[in-house]
């Protein structure tokens, strides 16, 4: 019984670092999903960290954990492919807010941003408000991060090289093209990285020093990336909605030059333009997956949305130096207009668009949860001079959720997340006490609006939860329920299963997932943390590592797993 094939996933299935469980579980009398799809009533069998046995009415052994899964599925576990919880995940609120989804992978260094290379200072400083500093790494590059997360978690962890670090290790903030010198180091480091164990490299080309790179460098670049078979993951250029097309056709140009597989991240778009747009550049010789969740809007830092890149760097005063006169503050106030009645997504309605989703200084949390214009109204100001003022205040480390001219419904997104290059990526941010729902939700918003409802099948959503993820970054023997294959597992109830986050209450947690292996091990039971860590940083490498070592006269397959591989 399967949801996916891991013959032909590339990757190490037991990463260096991962540990090995402990103990025996037997997953009885849930359902499995066949290879038509149909749920198939099936025992689960596990020791040292591999499915051992899928079939009907196994034997427990005396020594067995035994795990009651009647009425549920047995599914693999999810992999949230876009993840803004690498420094935080060592939080059990995050934990638990992750695995009552059924997220045992997350996939970090998105947008471009991350701590290694480096000591860290960069992703600390310019990122603090979305992944928050890492509490323990201070160097040691790709290697030394994913260290960090060996045995010391209950989730597993994996790694893009983030492309804006890389530059600002090489450059700085310098906005000039790199000349051949800057080129080659910022090449090496990539490719340390993922000798290292990066599953890819990500852009974030809305972001300094990311937005300074051009479309020649980034290719030169994804050649390291695709000499490895690695992942290019890209935030894309322009803003995403109506700019879609661009930013698809950047990426589509940067594949064909250095031939490097890749994907879009958090792909939010007219769905008719993005599914267009991807049929055509498929057809183009430029295929590309995407990460998606099922929400309309969106969340950053303040200052993307507003400030033209050069008073966007971190860790410096250029902003409060630029506004300290009138004619100043009067040109940086033009620029904002400018910049924001310009964006597709935001235009003249801009700050009832914007809420303010975290602001770090206590004086301002009553401000947290509301648009920027009731805010601007409740202090007795103006939207773009209250923006100005938190974003001096807080060293520009405040965000906020931004909505779309048109919501999309289930219905409206069904078409683009049919799509076989679908993944799912909650995008979500655990700083801060009113960030957006989707951190706490997206992959059960997803399961309750698509599986649940029929607009996708379950086997269909397994696959974009997990299958789709593990096979594009190269994440091993993991994303399916069959012999051989890791046993990160998922038990969920398909009547019950559901998010209970929202924009008013974005922290609750998800409903209908209360119990979930990592490498064979229970870290969720009975919907709450064990506090078993069997997570790993894991690396990406060549070749597939076969994970049956030890399976014996115990490996016996159900209907639908091709005999058990």
């Amino acid at each position: 019984m399967t949801t996916g094939d891991p013959e032909h996933v590339t990757g190490s299935e037991q990463p260096t670092g991962e540990q090995s469980a402990g103990g025996v579980v037997l997953l009885r009398g849930g359902s499995v999903l066949g290879a038509d799809g149909a749920p198939v009533r099936a025992d689960v069998f596990v020791t040292d960290a591999v499915i051992r046995a899928v079939g009907a009415d196994l034997a427990a052994p005396a020594d067995a954990h035994v795990i009651d899964c009647d009425g549920r599925l047995v599914l693999p576990g999810f992999v949230d492919a876009h993840s803004h919880a690498g420094s935080l995940v060592f939080d059990e609120g995050v934990q638990l807010a992750l695995l009552r989804q059924g997220v045992t992978t997350i996939v970090t260094g998105q947008d471009g941003v991350g701590p290694a290379p480096g000591d860290g200072s960069y992703a600390d400083t310019y990122f603090a408000a979305i992944d928050g500093p890492h509490p323990t790494y201070r160097g040691g590059g790709v290697h030394g991060l994913l260290t960090t997360y060996d045995g010391t978690t209950p989730i597993n962890v994996a790694t893009l090289v983030p492309a804006g670090t890389v530059r600002h290790q090489v450059m700085g903030d310098d906005p000039e093209p790199a000349d051949s010198a800057q080129l080659a180091a910022m090449r090496e480091l990539v490719r340390d990285g993922l000798v290292d164990g990066a599953v890819g490299l990500a852009t974030g080309l809305d972001y300094v020093p990311g937005l300074f790179a051009g479309t020649d460098e980034l290719a030169a670049l994804c050649t390291e990336v695709a000499a490895v078979d690695g992942l290019y993951v890209s935030h894309m250029r322009g803003g995403y909605e109506g700019n879609a097309r661009a930013g698809l056709d950047e990426i589509a140009d940067i594949v064909r030059a250095s031939g490097v597989r890749a994907h879009v991240s958090h792909l939010h778009a007219p769905v008719d333009l993005a599914v267009t747009a991807l049929a055509e550049l498929e057809a183009d010789g430029a295929p590309m997956s995407f990460d998606a969740y099922p929400y309309s809007r969106g969340c950053t830092i303040l200052s993307m949305l507003l400030l033209p890149a050069a008073l966007a760097r971190p860790g410096t005063e250029d902003l409060a130096h630029a506004i300290a006169d009138d004619d100043g503050r009067a040109a940086v106030r033009a620029a904002v207009l400018d910049r924001v009645l310009s964006r597709a997504d935001l235009g003249t309605g801009w700050a009832e668009q914007i809420t303010l989703s975290h602001v770090p200084a206590a004086e301002f949390h009553a401000l947290q949860g509301r648009t920027l214009s009731d805010a601007a109204e409740a202090t007795g100001t103006d939207p773009v001079d209250l923006a100005l003022h938190l974003l001096v205040d807080s060293g520009l480390q405040v965000t906020a959720v931004m909505r779309v001219p048109r919501p999309r419904t289930a219905d409206d997104l069904a078409p683009l997340f049919r799509l076989p290059g679908h993944t799912a990526g909650s995008d979500g941010i655990f700083v801060g006490t009113h960030p957006h729902p989707r951190a706490y939700g997206t992959f059960a918003r997803y399961l309750q609006d698509f599986a649940r409802t029929g607009l996708l099948t379950w086997l269909e959503a397994s696959r974009h939860l997990s299958t789709t993820a593990v096979e594009r970054l190269g994440l091993g023997r993991r994303g399916a329920v069959t012999v051989g294959a890791v046993a990160d597992v998922v038990v969920v109830d398909p009547d019950r299963v559901a998010a209970r986050s929202s924009y008013d209450e974005p922290m609750r947690l998800a409903e209908g997932i209360d119990d979930v292996l990592v490498a064979g091990v229970p870290v969720l039971a009975e919907g709450a943390l064990t506090h078993a860590t069997p997570g790993a940083g894991l690396r990406r490498h060549p070749g597939r590592i076969d994970h049956e070592q030890g399976a014996g006269s115990r490996e016996q397959g159900a209907a639908g797993t091709g005999g058990g591989r």
